[in-house]
């Protein structure tokens, strides 16, 4: 491989993360509207998170990652990083770093995820 598609595989990899950050995001303030619209219980608020982390990174693999080869790889490094990220940005805005076993679920959840969307993405931009 190339040091160009190297390159481009890393820049793929850092938009994507990017993205699905964005993402969240903006799915987190419409969630905290809906919240506070219906007054939803607070057992549901972890399924909505759960629901919008996958989501976020569902979304960015498939948009994101459009070279070929090894999608399954890009999509898990996604999702690891993604989850990394995420846990840092949401922990300074809640001002509250806890490491748990809550934080290995999200690590599992954001690399399963990432697998599959990566898995989507190199078969729906296949050149064929």
């Amino acid at each position: 491989m190339t040091k160009q598609k190297q390159g481009n595989y890393f820049f793929e990899l850092i938009v994507a993360i990017f993205i699905a950050l964005i993402i969240s995001l903006v799915l987190i303030v419409i969630a905290a509207f809906a919240i506070k619209l219906f007054n939803i219980s607070d057992n549901a608020i972890v399924i909505i998170n759960q629901v919008i982390k996958g989501l976020s990174i569902l979304i960015a693999g498939v948009t994101c990652l459009k070279l070929p080869n090894n999608g399954w790889l890009r999509g898990f490094i996604l999702g690891i990083v993604y989850i990394s990220l995420a846990f840092v940005v949401f922990s300074l805005l809640a001002d509250n770093f806890a490491f748990d076993l809550k934080l290995l679920n999200d690590a599992v959840l954001g690399g399963v995820s990432g697998l599959i969307s990566g898995i989507i993405a190199v078969n729906i931009h296949k050149k064929g």
